[in-house]
Formats: C-alpha cells, sequence, structure tokens
C-alpha cells in the first residue's frame, strides 16, 4: 500500500494514476472528504489528514509500503517560514510513528542553494527528514512547465509574455508535472537505502523566448518577450496582495544569476519526455474550453 498526499494535485494525481495503472495498492490522503469520491470510484483506500497535524498523518501512513510527501506551496511565507516549519514537524513526527518502509519527497531544484529564498521551504523540509533512519528519496524537479498558465491572458490576448526570468535567450531547467509524477511512482517502487537525491528536468532546457514561441503557435499569432525590470517587482507583488515578497524575489534572483540549480549542472539529472509545446498547448486549450 502506498500513501500519497497530495493526490488531488497534477504531480500527485499523475503519481497515484501510474501506480494504479501497475496493479498497485493505493492510499489517498485527503483533507477534505468531499474530494474523496474520484478516487475511492478508482479503487484507493481513503485516509483523511492535513498536512500540518502529526496525529492523523500518522495514522495515514500506517502499514504503509511508501509514503510520497507533498508539501503545501507557501507563496507568500512569513518570515522564518513558519508555515513551512509547522508542517515540516508534523511530517517528521508522524513518519517517526508510523515508520513506513520508505518515502519520497517532493522537493526542488534549488533547494542547496547558498541564499535563503522562497525554495529554502524545501531546504528544510530536507534537513528534517535526512536523519529520520528511513530510506527517503527527495526528488528535486525543475521549474514546472505550468506555471506558464499565469502567461495563458497575456500571450492570448496581447501577444506578450511578460518575464521574470532574463535574459530571454537564456535557457533555464523546466519540466512538465506529469513526468514529475511519473518518475516519483518509479522511485516510490525502487528499493534503497539511506538517503538519495534525484534531479529531474526536461528533454531540453527552455528560454523565455522558447516559452514565446511555443505561445505562438498554440494561440495562433506572434508572442513577444517583454522582461519585467527587477526594480518593480517588489512593488508589483506587494499590488498583488504579498505581504512578504522578498523570498519569491530572491528566488527569482536565483535563477537569473544561476545560483540556483542543479548539481553539476544537471549532469546527472534524469530527463523527462513530455515536450513544451505539448504542455503550452493543453493550458491555451484548456483556457480556451
Amino acid at each position: 500500500m502506498y500513501a500519497i498526499t497530495g493526490i488531488t494535485g497534477k504531480v500527485g494525481g499523475a503519481l497515484a494514476r501510474t501506480l494504479l495503472a501497475q496493479g498497485l495498492k493505493v492510499r489517498a490522503v485527503l483533507r477534505d472528504e468531499s474530494k474523496a469520491g474520484p478516487w475511492r470510484d478508482q479503487g484507493c483506500e481513503i485516509a483523511l489528514a492535513e498536512m500540518d497535524n502529526a496525529v492523523s498523518l500518522a495514522s495515514a501512513f500506517q502499514k504503509a509500503t511508501g509514503v510520497f510527501i507533498l508539501p503545501p506551496s507557501e507563496f507568500d511565507p512569513r518570515p522564518g517560514f513558519p508555515e513551512a516549519r509547522t508542517v515540516i514537524d508534523a511530517v517528521r513526527a508522524a513518519l517517526l510513528e508510523a515508520r513506513p518502509g520508505k518515502v519520497v519527497c517532493l522537493s526542488t531544484i534549488g533547494a542547496d542553494a547558498p541564499h535563503e529564498n522562497l525554495l529554502s521551504q524545501r531546504t528544510l523540509m530536507e534537513q528534517a527528514l535526512a536523519g529520520i533512519g528511513l530510506p527517503v528519496t527527495f526528488l528535486r524537479p525543475a521549474w514546472f512547465m505550468e506555471n506558464a498558465l499565469w502567461d495563458v491572458p497575456s500571450a492570448r490576448d496581447e501577444g506578450v509574455l511578460h518575464s521574470f526570468l532574463s535574459p530571454a535567450d537564456k535557457p533555464f531547467p523546466m519540466i512538465a508535472t506529469r513526468d514529475v509524477g511519473r518518475l516519483a511512482a518509479q522511485l516510490l517502487t525502487e528499493d534503497w537505502a539511506g538517503l538519495r537525491i534525484v534531479d529531474l528536468e526536461g528533454p531540453a532546457r527552455i528560454s523565455p523566448n522558447d516559452l514565446a514561441k511555443a505561445f505562438s503557435a498554440a494561440v495562433g499569432r506572434a508572442v513577444g518577450v517583454e522582461t519585467v525590470g527587477r526594480d518593480t517587482w517588489e512593488a508589483l507583488f506587494t499590488a498583488q496582495g504579498a505581504k512578504n515578497p522578498l523570498p519569491r524575489i530572491r528566488m527569482l534572483d536565483g535563477f537569473n544569476e544561476s545560483w540556483i540549480g542543479f548539481r553539476d549542472g544537471g549532469r546527472w539529472a534524469v530527463k523527462g519526455e513530455t515536450p513544451l509545446a505539448a504542455v503550452i498547448a493543453e493550458l491555451v486549450a484548456a483556457s480556451d474550453a
């Protein structure tokens, strides 16, 4: 039995469907009973738990062959990441109590970055789970291609891609969420001892210009790149409701200044299969539906 947190999201859902297709038993760990129906219909066992509640998580992880941890994303954390620390403490305590056979935890590219930034929440999770005495794999995927969802309206309606990544011709590691889920399923069914780290990126690195080209094909009009000036970021994010925009700003700095990246430049990274064009076409089609 494999216990999967975050199963209602793209990564967790892809992971669970891959395991189910292999005839393996899946326990869907959900916060909301109202979302259990589709997973129960597919043969999943259901466990209700909050990611910040060690008791409910430990119950959900009991007698599991393997557990997949997908920490919730906090895009506007308070200083010191207290939201993430609460979840981390609960997850660690639950794993120590339940003692599942193995753990795969979704981390991120940049979990080993030298400077604090938005992704440091995953650094803290890695540090907390590294010494629990269980086989643990940290899966560090690249920037999700699906983050381009936010660019669909401007690309479709204005012919503009407003990019925080720069320069426009610099290629960055990106990956489709379905490839993350599929690799997570593979890792979860493997046997290993101790701690391991697995990096994952797409079949090719992607520049803002490449994103614009993919959007051009998907929306049927020319799309150009406009780089958003760094001196405007704080005011822009604050206007969008952010109370602590610095971690997000520093994350973008890390990508642009190349201090967020893979170990050894990605030499050992697993390569996904899904091309950017397929993801962008799907995002545009879903937006138009």
